[in-house]
């Protein structure tokens, strides 16, 4: 599709800010990443907690960039074009969805939002394209993918700029569907502006992030932003999770202001439901129903959560337009997102777990489902975050005990705090189980204890970090990765034991 080009005088137009220099100079792209600034760069100077951006403005410059869009007034010696701004974050993303031509109204979007299951869903609803022959583009905590191409994520959503030209690069080389995972933080920060949502998943709210929104309250108006026009627009379809008391509140909201909802659920009368679940290590499965159709459902995913995750993108994929036999036909291979209940392969007579769970619901979630297929012990390996949200740590004690049978406190990313600290705080939680704990805050050692003692049909559980493969210790990222030193701790295991014959 042909565009005409965007320029200094459209963004000063559609941000409604205050241009000083030249209105006809062409932007070709904007950026708040001075490392990403080129010829034609419209550069968001962003002022954060941690840095000033207005700082980088001579390099970005000496790189080609046309101007600034800044909440500041034009220095007196700036000879560049200067559009200044009341809301910066506000303005990098309508000033990205314009020079990007507004992508996603080229494509059919999926935004996900909700404290637990947002990363597996975005993977189970990326699925269904690619088991129907399509390329996709995918955001979210593990990865971004665009088409085969695949890197790191460096945040679970990504800025304003960065997602606008993602989405662009989407459209240019194929893709007809998009999912992103939409987190509250993100939310607040303008990052899922101007993007058209043909659908919007609501998983659930549990406590989280209160670090950064203080209240729960807060926190649940942060997630409706993806549904009550606050981002710019509202989704033609809002699949949303009714055995979740928020969500029966905003699926009622929506439908009486005349909204498409889907509903489903497990426990509750819904459109897409799942009943009769069995489990095992090996997956689950349930009697599927939607309007349309009732079928036996297999999956490759373990535990009660993935239920609802299945259900949620069955809804999408619904919505989307594909039909049930593409849906289950991807769902019933997709082993769904790294570092979620994901085993640990070894050939010993007990299972490791590793799972990403890093709050109390989610570490009840997934001890929930480690019980329902478990015939010998729980050994639960898990830490809580330094520099996070402290009122979740003796909560995520209390959980960790009430449904393990042992229980080995340790360290996650500590970051700037004492680590002895944060895990006196979780065992205040852990005390009130009485169940057997130890404290061991080295990570790897900790491990290595909780496999050393497994015996025939334990489960280890090592929860935190999935899919991580780092840890902050001070201001310091080291390589760590739970599996790697699973395994590392099984392969000590099996010498140990050669070594006893």
């Amino acid at each position: 599709m042909q565009k005409g080009p965007v320029t200094a005088g459209d963004i000063a137009a559609i941000t409604e800010g205050k241009l000083s220099g030249a209105p006809d100079t062409i932007v070709t792209d904007v950026t708040h990443d001075s490392r990403q600034a080129r010829q034609g760069s419209l550069f968001a100077a962003v002022r954060g907690e941690l840095f000033d951006a207005h700082k980088f403005i001579l390099p970005v410059m000496g790189q080609g960039a046309i101007g600034v869009i800044s909440e500041l007034e034009r220095p007196s010696d700036f000879s560049g074009a200067w559009i200044q701004v009341e809301d910066i974050r506000r303005a990098m993303a309508l000033a990205a969805a314009e020079v990007h031509h507004h992508a996603s109204r080229e494509l059919k979007l999926v935004g996900i939002t909700g404290t637990n299951g947002k990363t597996t869903c975005a993977y189970l609803i990326a699925s269904i394209p690619e088991a129907a022959g399509e390329s996709v583009a995918m955001t979210g905590t593990v990865e971004y993918r665009l088409g085969k191409e695949r890197k790191k994520a460096g945040r679970t959503t990504p800025e304003a700029t960065d997602m606008q030209r993602l989405l662009r690069e989407a459209v240019d080389i194929g893709c007809k569907t998009a999912v992103m995972e939409c987190s509250s933080q993100a939310m607040d920060f303008h990052r899922c502006d101007e993007l058209d949502y043909e659908v919007a998943v609501f998983t659930n709210l549990t406590r989280d992030h209160l670090d950064y929104h203080k209240t729960m309250e807060n926190y649940w108006y942060a997630k409706q932003r993806l549904f009550d026009g606050r981002l710019g627009s509202r989704p033609k379809t809002s699949v949303i999770n009714v055995d979740d008391s928020h969500g029966i509140e905003m699926a009622d909201r929506l439908e009486k202001e005349g909204l498409r909802v889907v509903r489903y659920a497990v426990k509750s009368d819904a459109d897409i439901t799942g009943r009769d679940p069995e489990f095992s290590l090996n997956g689950m499965q349930f009697r599927l129903r939607t309007p349309d159709a009732e079928i036996d459902f297999h999956s490759p995913l373990v535990g009660p959560p993935h239920i609802y995750n299945t259900l949620a993108t069955v809804a999408s994929g619904l919505a989307l337009g594909y039909s049930i036999e593409v849906i289950t036909k991807a769902l019933e291979k997709c082993t769904g997102a790294p570092g979620r209940f994901e085993r640990v392969a070894h050939e010993s007579d007990f299972a490791v777990v590793v799972d990403y769970a890093h709050s109390d619901d989610a570490l009840l979630n997934v001890l929930r489902t480690a019980r329902e297929v478990t015939k010998g012990r729980i050994i639960t390996v898990f830490g809580c975050g330094g520099d996070r949200d402290r009122s979740k740590r003796a909560p995520m004690g209390e959980a960790a005990g009430s449904l393990s049978d042992v229980v080995i406190l340790t360290s996650d990313n500590p970051r700037t705090e004492d680590p002895n600290q944060i895990l006196a705080d979780a065992e205040e939680g852990i005390k009130q189980t009485g169940k057997p704990y130890e404290k061991i805050a080295d990570r790897r050692e900790a491990i290595h204890q909780a496999i050393a003692q497994a015996r025939p049909d334990d489960l280890v559980l090592i929860a935190g970090k999935g899919h991580e493969d780092y840890q902050i210790i001070g201001r310091e990222v080291f390589h760590f990765d739970d599996k790697e030193v699973a395994r590392e701790a099984l392969a000590t295991r099996v010498r140990a034991a050669d070594d006893r014959k």
